[in-house]
């Protein structure tokens, strides 16, 4: 699984491998997150839980927040967060993508319209087409993308880029990218408990703080 598992596309994050962006430490003992500006994620780390709270506003009306186990730091861009474990090699890319970039695409829903656009970039970026691409659903609107490049002329050989896709509202899709795991049950592990706890906000709901 491990470092296959990355985000490439310099327009929506490049990956560690290929950019080497910075981390930086996550406030520490604090038990809610303050929603920042639209677009915006916080990251904060519980000690009493042990646990990490990540929180973004999407718009104006809408936010989203989810939980993470163990200590994540991170490294916050203008639509982008990248998080990485304290005790391994583990990185999540959380990405936050206006609806009015997927305009004009084909593809029938928004999940599956930023999925053919991540495709675009990737392929872009590396110049060649992928040789395998799976498109999954796993809830309403929801859908796990995934791509494999076995080119031998690639830097690193074979690769294979995976993105978990969320249409948050009609306006924005967030995309989730977890990198670094080596062992397939940790890795399904994660993602499907964040996916699980993964909660969205409306309205009244969705001004001020949220908390563990």
């Amino acid at each position: 699984m491990g470092k296959s598992f990355a985000r490439l596309s310099c327009i929506t994050g490049l990956a560690v491998a290929l950019c080497g962006a910075p981390v930086a430490h996550a406030a520490k003992a604090q038990s809610q997150a303050s929603f920042g500006p639209a677009g915006g994620v916080q990251v904060q780390f519980d000690a009493g839980s042990r646990r990490t709270l990540v929180a973004g506003r999407a718009g104006s009306g809408q936010c989203f927040s989810f939980t993470l186990p163990q200590e994540w730091r991170s490294t916050t861009g203008s639509l982008e967060t990248r998080l990485k474990s304290a005790s391994s090699d583990a990185e999540l890319v959380v990405s936050l993508r206006p609806s009015h970039e997927l305009h004009g695409l084909p593809q029938p829903d928004l999940a599956s319209r930023d999925a053919a656009l991540l495709q675009r970039d990737y392929e872009n970026l590396l110049g060649r087409p992928a040789q395998s691409v799976s498109l999954a659903s796993l809830a309403p609107g929801a859908v796990r993308w995934s791509a494999t490049w076995v080119d031998g002329h690639l830097p690193g050989g074979p690769m294979t880029v995976e993105a978990f896709i969320l249409p948050l509202s009609d306006d924005w899709v967030l995309e989730l990218s977890l990198s670094n795991i080596e062992a397939k049950e940790e890795y399904d592990g994660l993602i499907r408990g964040l996916l699980t706890d993964l909660s969205l906000r409306e309205g009244a709901s969705c001004i001020g703080r949220v908390s563990f």
